[in-house]
């Protein structure tokens, strides 16, 4: 072999051995770091507003709140502070709800009050109210559950119930144990 062609010979398999390893070096460090989010990927927080949702035509709920952190696609989120909250019934308002907090996941419609809870059926000529510290809302199945203790008042008498779930639907209500006593008049 000539000189010339034992030089292109070396200089070709540095060439591939230099490659080779560019490669492997490559595959290990791939996935090492964390790429920044693409623009439109931060999440959304809101001040002061109204965050509501349809399902389908007729409106699921709506919450009037004092702070609201949305997920970057705008399909979950929580809202802190809800003062005036409604839930509907066959489109009409049926339930007024307050929370501290509320967990939403908006392709669902479904959501998770947490802290201190109200809730109070609309022009409700008894006032009839609970108050407890959790409830969840499912919004295929049309149920409301209050699975922690809570307190029915009815004027000044009060009744403590271990369980509570409101089926839409049905128009029908499950009550777990029972303490206390109060006198509810149609």
């Amino acid at each position: 072999m000539s000189g010339k062609k034992r030089l292109w010979r070396r200089l070709a398999i540095l060439a591939g051995t230099l490659f080779l390893v560019w490669v492997v070096v490559e595959i290990v460090l791939a996935g090492r770091g964390t790429p920044p989010l693409p623009p439109g990927q931060t999440p959304i927080d809101l001040r002061g507003g109204h965050v509501m949702n349809n399902h389908i035509s007729t409106k699921s709920w709506s919450f009037d709140y004092d702070r609201a952190h949305l997920s970057p696609d705008g399909m979950s989120g929580s809202v802190d502070g809800v003062r005036n909250g409604i839930v509907f019934r066959k489109g009409k308002p049926y339930l007024r709800i307050s929370a501290a907090h509320i967990r939403l996941n908006i392709e669902s419609l479904d959501f998770t009050a947490v802290g201190k809870v109200h809730i109070e059926r609309i022009n409700d000529p008894q006032r009839r109210a609970f108050d407890t510290d959790l409830v969840t809302w499912t919004n295929d199945a049309k149920l409301l559950r209050m699975d922690h203790p809570r307190y029915v008042h009815s004027g000044d008498q009060t009744l403590r119930i271990d369980g509570i779930t409101v089926n839409f639907d049905d128009n029908t209500i499950h009550l777990g144990k029972l303490n206390g006593g109060v006198n509810i008049q149609r």
